[in-house]
């Protein structure tokens, strides 16, 4: 008996009740395709080949995993679960073969090491589940002695064994040499006409296997998506995986149903993160962090002791500790913010670097530019960076100051400690402790007649 493992995961069917064009094993849950899912657990299992058996949307999904290590099979017609898993028969080594199923996404690595480790020569494992409603689901049969030695399906049970609670997850796992032995003898004898996986349980029982049958730590665990009312289930049930363990690590929520993490988010000690958040892709929150309601963060780092406020939106940033941001701010791609660098309510700003302790407080845009230390913006002001054609950056150096409503026409330089009057437009640099000013003249009509309606 080798120790090599084969996982063969089933992804081929069309998932007709999803009512999509996209297939179904490739609808997101956390932000990533079901199948994804299943075949990242499968890698924390060291397989030496992974097979994915594809069908309906075969393109779609081998562009969809085209970076990942798996080997192809296609079944070009969708006759049941032992055909399918009969396509990868020639590219079988001669291991153990573990089948997962693409629409099954919550199922855990120790639940499958514990499976894996039932199988050998004499010895098949099944994966069972115990339901208070099994409705739709075949049915383990057991013997006298109580070995398991048949699956019936629904539509083929007899009214006695449609009582029966044990039932099928689908999941198994047996020997390469088991699976060659048995597949070839399926029947397509049956209500659907279709090779069902399962009838080698009652083949390794004639010939003497042990059925050696295990269950999950919870039943969400083997539970699949047939519909959209199931698929939303399952996210559910995922994010509250995750946010318990958020929790147990320390992450303070003020409501855990209220969380949603698409990617790996990692956090410090007492960090505090509100409701209606989202966090996507890789994200990280430094200790002392709070996070106000129905904030989206994406591919963001988040320093020590800064607090976002609340309808904040991050994405592609880097805060480096103490800063302040927010309520509603944006943060697009390329912000880096020094250490207690504040950008307030209702700023926006792209690929910029923000000095230690400056401060862009309120209603203003500032893209491809450069703050140094302790600059403060003032209320409405736009770095005009972009003239039709091409970017072009502002720099403003320590300590200067940028009076409100002020157009910064790109590419300027500010000086160190220079001061832009508010209402300017700046078009040519400014010198270190200067004041450039472009207001024009005020003026002022004695006793003007103010326009009235006219009848």
């Amino acid at each position: 008996m080798h120790d090599e493992l084969d996982v063969v995961v089933l992804a081929a069917g069309k998932g007709t009740r999803m009512r999509s064009s996209l297939p179904k094993v490739l609808h997101p849950l956390a932000g990533k395709p079901m199948v994804r899912h299943v075949l990242d657990t499968a890698y924390g299992l060291s397989p030496q080949r992974t097979h994915v058996v594809i069908g309906h949307g075969a393109d779609v999904l081998r562009e969809a995993l085209a970076e990942l290590p798996v080997r192809f099979s296609v079944q070009t017609e969708q006759r049941g679960t032992g055909h399918a898993v009969a396509q990868t028969l020639d590219h079988l080594g001669h291991g153990k073969v573990l089948v997962l199923y693409g629409d099954v996404p919550l199922i855990r690595r120790d639940t499958l090491s514990a499976l894996l480790e039932r199988v050998d020569e004499q010895h098949l494992g099944l994966l069972t589940v115990t339901l208070d409603n099994p409705d739709g689901y075949g049915r383990i049969v057991r013997n006298a002695a109580g070995s398991a030695v048949a699956i019936v399906e629904q539509k083929d049970a007899s009214a006695d064994q449609l009582t029966l609670t044990e039932c099928n997850t689908g999941i198994m796992a047996m020997t390469a040499a088991q699976l060659k032995r048995w597949l070839p003898k399926l029947s397509a004898d049956n209500a659907q006409g279709e090779y069902y996986l399962t009838d080698v349980i009652a083949m390794a029982a004639a010939e003497g296997v042990s059925v050696s049958t295990a269950q999950p730590a919870t039943q969400v665990e083997v539970e699949g998506v047939n519909n959209r009312a199931q698929m939303a289930h399952l996210e559910r049930a995922w994010q509250g995986r995750y946010a318990r363990q958020l929790m147990a690590e320390g992450v303070a929520l003020a409501d855990p149903a209220r969380l949603d993490v698409r990617g790996t988010l990692t956090c410090g000690h007492d960090v505090f993160i509100d409701v209606g958040c989202v966090f996507e892709g890789d994200v990280s929150l430094g200790e002392g962090v709070h996070i106000g309601p129905y904030c989206v963060i994406k591919h963001a780092t988040i320093g020590a002791e800064s607090v976002v406020e609340s309808h904040s939106v991050l994405e592609h940033c880097v805060a480096a500790g103490r800063n302040q941001i927010g309520p509603y701010a944006r943060l697009r791609p390329g912000t880096r913010l020094a250490v207690a660098a504040k950008v307030g309510n209702f700023v926006e700003t792209k690929n910029v670097d923000v000095g230690e302790g400056s401060k862009i407080n309120h209603l203003s845009y500032v893209g491809d530019a450069t703050l140094g230390r302790g600059v403060n913006i003032g209320a409405g002001t736009i770095t005009c960076n972009y003239d039709g054609a091409n970017k072009h950056r502002t720099r403003i150096d320590d300590y200067a100051f940028i009076g409100s409503n002020t157009a910064l026409v790109a590419p300027v330089n500010v000086g160190r400690g220079a001061t832009v009057g508010a209402g300017s437009t700046i078009a040519r640099d400014v010198g270190d402790h200067a004041l450039g000013i472009t207001r024009a003249p005020q003026r002022e009509k004695a006793d003007w007649p103010r326009p009235a309606k006219r009848d």
